[in-house]
């Protein structure tokens, strides 16, 4: 097989995927705009030949570099940056080459907000009301349906960039006043709730090979807008209404041989599972790392396996509860990185600082945990976050 891994060096993860490709047998080529002398051994050790780029939007480029490797080494068969960013211009490239995968006809349904929820409608599971109004005036009925508060955010796009809450009359005209021209937005409705992801591995017949399930009890959108700490658990478990969702949000888009990143509300007001978004990649902010700790199994070999061979080891069962806490440094901490390892020294598995392009959502720095019990690994988020005073 011929992999062509886009931007390889970034983010960092990324190196995981090449070296367990060229393991499962893949000849693994990378094109990127970073130096080859700057790429970290390990992905050197993968990538069977590197090809430069000045710039990574440039499309020409990428098409001299794809032709390239096409003589090379002959028909491409896999081209994959396993990034939201890149999406799109994954899919032109696969359908200007005809390789596996979603192409340019169909991708604008993962990336467009509005476009997922038609699919949330054909899978069954409720989805959040939503306007793509773009004046004050065109969405009135909706806000007279839904009523305050409310949430704006880009239509296109990933994360929680420009994603705000809008509390009454006067931010919602606040927002419509100075919004950019040359983005689309959408309004949802505010869900009052937890988020529970639904993440794991489809194969290329469309069969869920590994899946689990991650559980966010702070906003995202919060911790971006107000450079707050972020933290997460990823659960021994799946619960069968967050499974039910999944797989059938997975169904409706009819997705195979991709890595996926599921989000769903659960409403404290009346226990609903309610559709948020769809991810086709690998869930970010170090989750796939949570599942390897949280499941003992090691998820990029398996996702390797899976589009080399079709092939997922398994049954794996979750054996501890996972936890993330960042920190920020802005914010004064009652404790020291010490007085962590001395008290939890034995739970931690990972600490790390983080790249500075995801450190708003992320936090400046952040530390992995993990215990059999939910309970301590609550606790261990409380010490590693906790403030002075």
């Amino acid at each position: 097989m011929n992999f062509i891994f886009f931007s390889p060096h970034f983010p960092k993860n990324s190196a995981e995927f090449c070296t367990h490709l060229r393991e499962q047998g893949a000849t693994v080529l990378g094109i990127g705009d970073a130096d080859y002398d700057q790429l970290e051994d390990k992905l050197t050790s993968a990538l069977t030949e590197y090809y430069k780029v000045s710039q990574l939007e440039s499309y020409e480029e990428i098409l001299r570099a794809v032709g390239y490797f096409t003589h090379k080494y002959g028909k491409i068969d896999r081209f994959e940056s396993l990034n939201e960013y890149w999406l799109e211009q994954d899919a032109a490239i696969r359908t200007d080459f005809n390789i596996y995968g979603t192409k340019s006809d169909f991708v604008h349904n993962l990336k467009q907000k509005s476009k997922m929820k038609e699919f949330f409608r054909k899978s069954g599971v409720s989805t959040v009301q939503f306007s793509t109004g773009t004046t004050r005036e065109s969405v009135e009925s909706f806000i007279q349906s839904a009523g305050f508060p409310l949430v704006v955010k880009p239509d296109l796009g990933s994360g929680a960039s420009m994603t705000y809450k809008i509390n009454d009359e006067a931010e919602l005209q606040h927002f419509f006043d100075t919004k950019p021209e040359d983005v689309a937005f959408i309004i949802e409705e505010f869900i009052d709730g937890v988020i529970l992801t639904y993440d794991g591995l489809v194969d290329r017949d469309g069969n869920v090979r590994f899946a689990v399930s991650h559980l966010f009890e702070n906003s995202v959108m919060d911790v971006v807008n107000t450079d707050n700490h972020l933290y997460y658990f990823c659960l021994r478990e799946i619960s069968p209404e967050v499974e039910e969702a999944g797989r059938s949000i997975l169904q409706a888009f009819d997705i195979r041989e991709r890595f996926f990143h599921i989000e769903l509300f659960k409403s404290h007001k009346d226990g609903r599972i309610i559709a948020l978004e769809v991810n086709m990649r690998p869930p970010g902010a170090w989750m796939t790392d949570a599942i390897n700790f949280a499941y003992d199994v090691n998820v990029y070999k398996e996702w390797a396996s899976m589009v080399v061979h079709n092939e997922v080891g398994g049954p794996y069962e979750g054996k501890y509860y996972t936890g993330y806490a960042s920190r920020k440094n802005h914010k004064h901490y009652a404790h020291s990185h010490e007085d962590i390892y001395r008290e939890f020294g034995g739970k931690i598995v990972n600490y790390d600082e983080i790249e500075e392009v995801f450190s708003r959502a992320m936090g400046n720095s952040a530390y992995q945990f993990r215990s059999p019990e939910l309970s301590e690994v609550r606790d261990i988020r409380g010490y590693i976050q906790q403030e002075e005073g």
